[in-house]
């Protein structure tokens, strides 16, 4: 059974074709998707969901938010769980964060869960459209450059997701933090990565 078989990797096929360029807000110079259109765009597609929010209270005063959302279609549900610091406009973590601020947090770690879902991934990688190979067509020449900070982030985060080693990895592209990888090496990462991540799926669907 391949991912793509999987209610998993069909949920991921859908939510990364959808075009999420008219519906990014930015905050300190970076581009998120806004949790509102994330939310209609789960309802529209997959209405039988539940989402469970956690907070994990850290011995520093700050706050980290737990978001698990499962999605059920006939008999065969897919899950991802993503988490989120409460930040402030800064992306610095708030120590004792209030109630608003926790709220708000929640919605955008439920955007960042369907990310993983593959809801507008490319857009926390630092792109603008769907897909960045669709974009690239036709161009012969790529300017070799490093990944930013943010998409180190969101490689960091997949690369844990999937059970993998980070170790290995950064052993394996002979570098010593992940934002000194590539733009190309970056890509062969995650794309390894959502593999692993449909394939485990895959078996919890057998």
């Amino acid at each position: 059974m391949t991912a793509t078989n999987t209610l998993a990797g069909t949920i991921f096929d859908t939510f990364s074709r959808i075009d999420c360029s008219d519906h990014i807000e930015k905050k300190n110079g970076l581009d998120y998707i806004k949790w509102t259109f994330a939310y209609r765009t789960l309802m529209e597609h997959y209405p039988n969901n539940s989402i469970e929010f956690t907070e994990e209270y850290l011995h520093n005063g700050t706050v980290m938010i737990h978001c698990d959302l499962t999605v059920t279609v006939g008999k065969d549900t897919a899950n991802r769980k993503g988490w989120l610091p409460v930040l402030n406009y800064s992306n610095k973590a708030i120590v004792n964060p209030d109630a608003m601020q926790i709220n708000t947090t929640r919605m955008r770690c439920l955007t960042k869960t369907l990310a993983l879902f593959g809801l507008g991934l490319n857009v926390y990688a630092g792109e603008a459209f769907p897909s960045a190979s669709e974009a690239q067509e036709g161009v012969s020449e790529i300017k070799v450059t490093t990944i930013t900070k943010e998409q180190a982030k969101l490689l960091g985060e997949a690369v844990e997701h999937a059970g993998r080693d980070l170790g290995k990895l950064m052993k394996f592209y002979k570098v010593n933090k992940l934002d000194e990888l590539t733009k190309a090496q970056y890509d062969q990462a995650l794309h390894a990565c959502q593999k692993a991540i449909h394939e485990a799926a895959a078996q919890e669907q057998l």
